[in-house]
C-alpha cells in the first residue's frame, strides 16, 4: 500500500448473509486500521442497509451514505465498489460503475448469459477499469501451495485437473423465501453449472488459462431434480413451494478441453446429502494432488495405499512449498474462510492502491462466470459440445511472455 495516502474510498452494494458477513470480518477491520474508508453501502432491502450502516458508524465513527439505490452508491464516486448482492444484477451494477470510472471487484456466481460477459470485457476495454471476480478458493492454503508446486514441476506436465462445488445447501434454498435468498428462485428457473468459479479459479491458474493456454469447449449434463422436493416433503411440507418442480439437476457434470490439451472435470452438487468439498484435484506425469483427503501421490510409490493411511500427508509438502502469499498471511492470520476472504479482498484493494492490474483480471473474470451459460446450452441439447469464447482475443497466447504488472498478490507470482 502507498504511503501517506488517503483511505481507499469503498462502496459496497448487497449486504445479505454473504455481504454483511464480508462486512463484519474484512471490511470494517480494514476500515478500521484506515486502509479503507466505507463511504457507502446498499442494498434492496432497507432493513440490510441500516443495519449495516449503524454498525460503521458505530465501530469506525463515520455514517457512510445508506440507500436502496445502487445508482446512488456509484453517484457517490467510490473509488472501488464491492457488489455482493444477488447474480442477477452483477453484471449490469459492474458495467455501470466501470462506466462511471470506478475499480470493481465483484462476488462470485455464474453469468446469465455469454453476452453479460462480452460486456464486462467490452467495458474494460473501452474504460480501462476492471472487474476482479472476488473468487476467495484462489487464495486457499492447499490450493496455492498446490500451485507453487505445480510451477516448480514436481507434479511433471499437467494432464488433467478436477474440482467441485459440493455443498449440501438444501436448508438454504428451501427456506430463500423467508431468508430472502437468491438461491431458491435460481434452483427452481435454470439447469446449469451455476456456480463454477470455486472449483474453476483455483484450476485457471494451475493451467495457465488466458496466461498460455484456454479453455475450448465444454460438455455439460444434469442429473434429474430430486432431491429439493425430497427435502421439502420432509421438512416444508406446507410452504407454496413443496411441490412444485426444480429445474436444477441435483448432479450437473462438466468436462472442458483447453488448447494446450488437458482437460477438466467440474461438478456441481448441492441438492443431495453430503459432507462438503471442493474436490480440487491435479493430475501429472510425476504425482497428484487430491482434496479428498488431503494427500499427495508420486510416481514410484505404491498405488494400493489406501487414502486412510496417506491422508493428510499434503501438511508434509507445507514447509517446502507453502506459496509466499500464506507464508506472509501467516505472519497475521485475520478473516473468515481460513483467511481466504482477507486475502481476496486485500488482493483486489490493493491493486487500486497500486494502480495495477488486479490478479484476476476481467478477461479472467469472464472467462471463470461464461461456464454457465455454456453450460445451460449443453445440458439443454444433452451434453453436446459448446465452443467456449476467447475473451482475450487471442492474447492469451502472448500474456505469458509479457505479463502485465500484477502487483504482489498475483497468482501468478511464485
Amino acid at each position: 500500500m502507498e504511503q501517506n495516502r488517503n483511505p481507499l474510498r469503498v462502496g459496497v452494494v448487497g449486504l445479505g448473509a454473504r455481504g454483511g458477513g464480508i462486512v463484519d470480518t474484512v471490511l470494517l477491520p480494514l476500515a478500521k486500521s484506515g486502509k479503507i474508508a466505507l463511504t457507502a453501502v446498499c442494498d434492496a432491502y432497507a432493513d440490510r442497509a441500516e443495519a449495516v450502516a449503524n454498525r460503521v458508524e458505530e465501530q469506525v465513527g463515520s455514517r457512510p451514505l445508506c440507500t436502496t439505490d445502487y445508482r446512488e452508491v456509484i453517484s457517490d464516486s467510490p473509488e472501488a465498489l464491492l457488489i455482493l448482492s444477488a447474480w442477477e444484477s452483477h453484471v449490469d451494477i459492474a458495467v455501470e460503475a466501470m462506466r462511471a470510472g470506478i475499480e470493481v471487484g465483484m462476488e462470485v456466481g455464474g453469468a446469465y448469459s455469454v453476452e453479460d460477459c462480452w460486456r464486462l470485457v467490452r467495458t474494460h476495454q473501452e474504460t480501462g477499469k476492471h472487474c476482479m471476480l472476488l473468487e476467495n478458493c484462489c487464495y486457499g492454503k492447499r490450493e496455492l501451495m498446490v500451485l507453487n508446486m505445480v510451477r516448480q514441476g514436481v507434479f511433471g506436465e499437467i494432464v488433467h485437473c478436477a474440482g467441485g462445488y459440493m455443498h449440501d445447501l438444501r436448508e438454504e434454498i428451501a427456506f430463500g423465501d423467508t431468508n430472502r435468498h437468491y438461491r431458491l428462485r435460481n434452483y427452481l428457473a435454470r439447469n446449469c453449472e451455476n456456480y463454477p468459479t470455486h472449483e474453476l479459479g483455483p484450476i485457471m491458474a494451475v493451467l495457465d488459462i488466458n496466461h498460455g493456454n484456454r479453455m475450448l469447449t465444454l460438455n455439460s449434463v444434469a442429473s434429474n431434480a430430486a432431491g429439493m422436493h425430497a427435502y421439502l416433503q420432509e421438512k416444508r411440507p406446507d410452504c407454496e413451494h413443496a411441490n412444485r418442480s426444480f429445474n436444477q439437476g441435483d448432479i450437473v457434470t462438466t468436462v472442458i478441453k483447453c488448447a494446450n490439451g488437458q482437460t477438466i472435470t467440474l461438478t456441481l452438487d448441492t441438492t443431495l446429502p453430503r459432507m462438503y468439498s471442493r474436490g480440487f484435484t491435479v493430475r501429472g506425469t510425476k504425482g497428484m494432488y487430491c482434496e479428498d483427503g488431503d494427500y499427495i501421490h508420486m510416481d514410484g510409490e505404491s498405488e494400493w495405499n489406501n487414502v486412510v493411511k496417506v491422508a493428510g500427508n499434503a501438511e508434509n509438502y507445507a514447509e517446502q512449498y507453502e506459496h509466499p502469499i500464506w507464508k506472509e498471511y501467516r505472519k497475521n492470520p485475520i478473516g473468515g474462510h481460513d483467511g481466504i476472504d482477507w486475502l481476496v479482498y486485500n488482493a483486489f484493494f490493493d491493486s487500486v492502491i497500486e494502480g495495477v492490474t488486479p490478479p484476476i483480471d476481467t478477461y479472467d473474470t469472464a472467462t471463470m462466470m461464461v461456464i454457465s451459460p455454456l453450460s445451460t446450452d449443453s445440458v439443454a441439447m444433452g451434453g453436446a459440445p459448446v465452443a467456449i469464447p476467447d475473451f482475450t482475443g487471442g492474447r492469451w497466447i502472448l500474456r505469458t511472455e509479457f505479463p502485465e504488472e500484477r502487483g504482489e498478490n498475483s497468482l501468478f507470482k511464485c
